[in-house]
């Protein structure tokens, strides 16, 4: 009878003796050369350093982990927390699929993609709160033309005021797209929050040159459609976008009421037995809050509801002036305003200030007439939509007039600016007066007086 086979390892330093008499099994063997690669690994020299990186090419600059580092609520010491993401799904057909973190998996229909269907839109509007309030048919347009959009807005601080009087608008973000020189930070952020919103369609009436095209395109939204720059500026823009419009001057607002025709009539557009979209007009929707807010306001100023007249326009620095950059004569002085007030009787003149400096001035004018301190376009609103009517230059008043069917007189400095501004304006109650010199200033004050006499009638109707 044939000896036993054996397997002896006592000549290895460290590990017992394994004398094994059975057959050589699988497992057996693997034992064996798990024993084996362990004594090789005591014998050899430690060689490890105490470096505090391993590859110093890797990031020159990087000195290991600071002891003293304090960090905030973003970056808690101990434990991780569990992964937010949802779990797997076992019943998946198509079995565990998993994507790496910070990637989002999207399904979408092949149809809706040949449509051209937009589930999400983004309109980033350059300009204040004159820009952006004229921009509104244009939202309605959209939500009319895409039924069950989400229509989000990228505006200016003080263009953002304005989407607080329209309810088709579920995101505002103030972002200036004016700047040149934007913070390298807030850049970066607002790039992270566009991508990670996965729009359709992106609309953008700021004139972009490739800076602003390449902003854009960055967002990774699947239609880019913006104004472009009427000269060399434009270059390379056009590369990076779907759609673009090249305007008749530099400075899309002085294309007054209609500025953005060429955009409206784009989204619009018929397509695949979809007729074309009425260009609706402008409306502005006001809260209850809002309403009772201001109620309080302009009784405190010692007026009541539907016995005044908003006087708006006066010439002041600020900011909340709410004139339009196509039209920057449109303020006039206090005296020029206390000229054409000194005569109402039956109803009281309300005058708004953007800006608590201008009050003192304006009460050794007029005396002990209502001032009331105004700044947003959701409060001129309220104010306007519980008045008698409108006087005023050509700010966001005589806008938000029309958009409420208030009557309104609207002085311009000429009668060019007048049509552009206030197109059919009697079927909007808006008596158009314009100065004959073209400067606001040289408006004839006994014309301004004449028409205002139409509003001791109209407060029979409040």
């Amino acid at each position: 009878m044939a000896s036993t086979p054996f397997i002896s390892i006592s000549s290895l330093p460290s590990v017992p003796s394994l004398i094994i008499t059975s057959p050589p099994t699988h497992k057996l063997w693997i034992i064996a050369s798990q024993l084996i690669s362990l004594a090789q690994s005591k014998r050899r020299p430690n060689l490890s350093t105490h470096a505090k990186k391993k590859n110093p090419w890797l990031d020159p600059f990087d000195d290991g982990q600071d002891p003293a580092m304090e960090y905030g609520s973003l970056f808690t010491d101990g434990k991780q927390e569990e992964d937010p993401r949802p779990p797997e799904n076992p019943e998946n057909p198509y079995g565990f699929l998993k994507f790496p973190q910070g990637y989002n998996v999207e399904l979408t229909l092949l149809a809706s993609k040949i449509r051209g269907d937009v589930r999400r839109c983004c309109c980033i509007i350059s300009g204040g709160v004159y820009e952006n309030l004229l921009f509104f048919p244009a939202i309605q347009l959209i939500k009319d033309r895409y039924p069950g959009v989400q229509v989000d807005i990228i505006a200016s601080p003080r263009g953002k005021q304005t989407y607080e009087i329209n309810k088709n608008v579920r995101w505002a973000n103030a972002y200036d797209p004016d700047d040149y020189f934007p913070e390298p930070a807030e850049y970066i952020d607002m790039l992270g929050v566009l991508k990670n919103r996965y729009y359709d369609l992106m609309v953008s009436t700021k004139l972009a040159g490739f800076g602003h095209a390449a902003f854009m395109f960055m967002t990774s939204a699947r239609d880019k459609v913006s104004y472009v720059w009427p000269d060399v500026n434009a270059v390379g823009a056009g590369l990076l976008l779907t759609e673009t419009f090249k305007p008749a001057s530099s400075n899309l607002s002085e294309g007054g009421y209609n500025m953005y025709h060429q955009m409206i009539d784009w989204l619009g557009r018929p397509a695949r037995n979809v007729p074309r979209e009425p260009v609706p007009s402008l409306k502005v929707s006001i809260s209850k809050k809002l309403r009772e807010y201001v109620e309080g306001k302009y009784k405190k100023a010692g007026v009541l509801k539907g016995k005044y007249i908003v006087i708006h326009g006066i010439e002041s620095d600020s900011e909340a002036s709410m004139q339009s950059k196509g039209d920057l004569d449109s303020l006039l002085p206090i005296h020029l305003w206390a000229e054409i007030t000194n005569e109402m009787r039956d109803v009281k003149p309300l005058f708004v200030i953007p800006h608590e400096k201008e009050r003192e001035e304006l009460e050794e004018t007029v005396g002990n007439s209502g001032i009331i301190f105004i700044t947003t376009p959701g409060q001129l609103a309220s104010l306007i939509n519980d008045s008698a009517g409108v006087i005023s230059t050509n700010t966001a008043a005589v806008q938000l007039a029309n958009a409420r069917g208030k009557p309104s007189i609207a002085l311009f400095s000429s009668k060019e600016k007048g049509r552009l501004f206030v197109p059919n304006s009697e079927e909007k109650r808006c008596v158009v007066i314009s100065s004959r010199t073209g400067k606001l200033r040289d408006i004839d004050l006994e014309t301004v007086r004449s028409s205002a006499k139409m509003f001791e009638y109209s407060t029979i109707f409040v």
